[in-house]
């Protein structure tokens, strides 16, 4: 259990949210696993750092989640791939990116964004920790991917063997690494004088304005502002020089780092990010009392999920979950949901069917099992995803079924 800053080491006092024990929450078991082995959980507790105010997981230690099984693949989600492939495209154009340019993606997943950058003739470099996600972007899109975790060591052994990179890309990888510094050290090692890199995020803001509790996760080490981001990147010589506010994940934030003794210069990147800035002053990220009102939410939520559910239960309604993402199987776990109560949820990734969520238990099968069961109710799990899941789902409406969703708060509709 750490009792000092992850990053800056000074001492942590404040807590922002203690969800009580939880498991890893993307280690998928069978149901045979499940019922003959125990599965460990761990503390799952949120402290601010009143120093850096970098909000971090206390406790770091549990097993490594992105080994030959981690079953997150990106390319299961149409609207994240649109994402990319604008990004990609607005990259291309913006930083004027052809045949001699490299872009490196940190935390590369399954090729779902370097695709688009090697369709357009660019050349490519994926890194990714976990190997069979590395291996599906080598085996469909042709991207070649070093199986490694990023950081100085591997960045210093990437620059010796002649890596320069134009665009640097990391997407949802910053709050996954335990020692942020070591990562953002690694950064400068391998961009190009007047290059750039961009990072996405969950915006730590979005997630205390709305109560985003289920985003916490043993995965997540990191919750970020750019507050905080912009003083870890000044301490590696990073400027950054622009931040865009984005909708995925609930509200995220894309920053463009660049050298700090680059001469970039964007008129418009740089209002947003003096607007983001403005923002967050204005809500008090850096006052204590701003992360204090955080913690009442979860349990809010809680009871009332709890409540809608034991009177589906009751009344003999039909109910099932669409989906199997970490931020579920945090709030079913902080919740205590079980199979009584959600006997089952679907996911389109074949990785996770078959298997059953972790620590409640509760069975992943196809969503052809909406069609053949036909519940009333449909509690769509990635929130984030709700209007993308909703229409694909439309035609359940024909037998009346109805959607949910529990966070920030309950909502039928």
């Amino acid at each position: 259990m750490a009792s000092s800053c992850h990053y800056c080491q000074a001492p942590l006092k404040q807590v922002v949210a203690d969800l009580g024990l939880s498991p890893v929450s993307n280690h998928f078991r069978t149901a045979s696993e499940a019922a003959t082995q125990g599965q460990t959980f761990y503390p799952l507790t949120a402290m601010v750092c009143e120093a850096c105010w970098l909000v971090q997981l206390t406790d770091v230690t549990t097993p490594p989640h992105f080994d030959e099984n981690y079953a997150y693949f990106s390319s299961y989600s149409s609207s994240w791939l649109d994402h990319a492939k604008r990004y990609a495209a607005q990259m291309q154009t913006k930083l004027d990116l052809g045949p001699q340019s490299l872009v490196v993606e940190l935390a590369s997943n399954d090729g779902y964004l370097l695709q688009y950058f090697k369709k357009a003739g660019v050349r490519v470099l994926g890194i990714e920790p976990s190997a069979n996600v590395a291996a599906y972007a080598k085996e469909h899109h042709g991207i070649d991917c070093v199986v490694d975790f990023f950081g100085r060591t591997l960045a210093d052994k990437l620059r010796e063997q002649g890596t320069c990179a134009d665009l640097i890309v990391g997407n949802n990888v910053l709050a996954h690494v335990p020692d942020i510094s070591d990562f953002v050290a690694g950064i400068p090692r391998i961009l190009a004088k007047d290059g750039t890199a961009t990072f996405e995020f969950p915006h730590l803001l979005q997630m205390l304005k709305l109560g985003q509790f289920d985003t916490i996760y043993h995965e997540h080490f990191s919750y970020l502002s750019l507050l905080c981001i912009e003083t870890i990147f000044a301490s590696h010589k990073l400027s950054i020089y622009g931040a865009e506010e984005l909708p995925t994940h609930g509200g995220s934030l894309r920053i463009y780092a660049k050298h700090a003794n680059s001469s970039i210069e964007d008129a418009t990147l740089a209002a947003g990010l003096d607007k983001i800035r403005k923002n967050e002053a204005a809500f008090g990220l850096d006052q204590v009392q701003s992360y204090r009102s955080f913690a009442n939410l979860p349990a809010r939520c809680k009871t009332d999920l709890l409540a809608f559910l034991v009177e589906l239960h009751r009344t003999g309604k039909k109910i099932c979950g669409y989906g199997a993402p970490a931020k579920g199987n945090t709030m079913l776990n902080y919740c205590g949901i079980g199979p009584e109560l959600l006997p089952f949820t679907t996911d389109m990734s074949p990785q996770k069917q078959g298997m059953v969520l972790p620590g409640q238990n509760i069975p992943v099968y196809s969503p052809d099992a909406i069609w053949t069961e036909k519940p009333d109710y449909i509690l769509i799990l990635p929130w984030n995803l709700c209007d993308e899941i909703a229409a694909q789902l439309h035609p359940a409406r024909d037998w009346g079924a109805k959607f949910v969703v529990a966070v920030p708060e309950l909502e039928v509709f």
